[in-house]
């Protein structure tokens, strides 16, 4: 991989070609439950809409805003309206190159990143299958892609650490997990996780908790009558910031960290505060607890610095805090095709963010600390000059 322009997200959301599970899932098996796109009849209107397990699942055939042009946002209803853009990883490239940006962690999109809700393993497990392998192929035809790998959260420990060892071996780069886990299942704390954190230890792939990842603090506040969808996704996104206090607590304070200390945990599409409030919180808790004396020897702080990573897109004040929460654990992040990327001009809101910033934090909040986090071997060419990104 090559870096010319010094720009790498570390959260992008990949798209699905409409076959890209039914050429790889067993008809015969499945039939009409795996993903696809179907006609739909909703509201007295036909739309496509993708379908998992014969039931329509979201509303649009595609999550790309980004692309869809004025009036914005606008989302696709009929799979003729998606772009290639967001979908087809040679079509993709052309996006990144007009928007300045040399490679992009992937997360997922419409079909969606989770099947657990069907109460199917066996249907899950191969679904995850199609989904990762999907992705690897997006690997193999450009070095500039890092997919995050999902996992089949209804298998034994034994089967998801299978899946992250293959994925892994075929081009992903990290795992995707939800916050909370499926209700039949223990917590994320519990030691029948284990297999999965030493896989990702052992393998140097990152633990990914992505915006809410399903967590449901202020879930119940988000939503009122009268509102307009705009105000609704509002509401619900920017929440987000919340994660990362509501999780790491349980990272730190439950022993995965003390027992895992090599094992990385990144916060995508969540922004830089609530890192920075988290560290001063588990300080607290933990000299006042004396937790020392429960087996939990390291500052809380020392081990957020060291395993922990986030990302940013427009937080101008958060920025201010690089220095407090660590240099080395921030990482710049499209969100590219959903509706909160500055596509195609990341680059006008890079250069507002980092207003005054050094060049050699510039440097680090913008493609080396992702650079070392995925393990991305690249050559570094010198940026191309503002004048030709923008």
């Amino acid at each position: 991989m090559e870096i010319k322009f010094g720009l790498i997200s570390a959260d992008s959301h990949s798209g699905f070609d409409r076959d890209a599970f039914t050429s790889r899932m067993s008809a015969a098996k499945w039939g009409e439950r795996i993903p696809q796109v179907r006609e739909v009849e909703e509201d007295g209107r036909k739309v496509d809409r993708w379908c998992v397990y014969g039931k329509p699942r979201g509303d649009n055939v595609g999550n790309c805003p980004a692309l869809m042009g004025d009036p914005f946002p606008t989302y696709p209803q009929h799979w003729e309206d998606v772009p290639a853009l967001g979908y087809d990883p040679v079509q993709r490239l052309k996006a990144l190159d007009a928007d300045g940006v040399d490679a992009e962690v992937l997360f997922p999109n419409p079909p969606g990143g989770t099947f657990f809700e069907l109460d199917d393993p066996e249907f899950e497990l191969d679904v995850v299958r199609a989904y990762n392998d999907s992705l690897a192929e997006w690997t193999r035809v450009s070095d500039r892609y890092f997919p995050v790998t999902i996992i089949p959260f209804l298998s034994d420990p034994a089967t998801i650490r299978g899946e992250i060892e293959r994925a892994t071996a075929s081009g992903h780069r990290g795992i995707n997990l939800q916050g909370e886990t499926p209700g039949s299942l223990p917590h994320l704390t519990d030691p029948y996780w284990d297999p999965v954190w030493d896989a990702c230890q052992s393998l140097e792939v990152p633990v990914h908790f992505h915006g809410s990842c399903g967590v449901s603090a202020g879930r119940s506040t988000r939503f009122w009558s009268g509102y307009s969808p705009r105000q609704a996704h509002s509401a619900m996104t920017s929440t987000s910031a919340t994660t990362p206090a509501q999780i790491i607590p349980q990272l730190v304070f439950g022993g995965i960290t003390e027992r895992f200390p090599r094992l990385r945990f990144v916060f995508a599409e969540a922004g830089i505060g609530g890192l920075n409030y988290v560290l001063a919180a588990c300080d607290h808790e933990w000299e006042a607890r004396h937790l020392w004396t429960e087996g939990l020897s390291t500052r809380p702080s020392e081990a957020v610095r060291r395993q922990m990573f986030t990302n940013f897109w427009f937080e101008t004040e958060g920025i201010k805090l690089r220095h407090d929460i660590g240099m080395d654990n921030l990482m710049w992040e499209s969100d590219f095709p959903h509706v909160a990327s500055f596509y195609p001009r990341s680059w006008q809101a890079v250069e507002h963010v980092l207003e005054g910033v050094s060049a050699e934090d510039r440097r680090k909040l913008l493609y080396e600390n992702a650079m070392r986090v995925y393990r991305m071997e690249a050559v570094v060419r010198e940026a191309a000059p503002m004048e030709a990104r923008a």
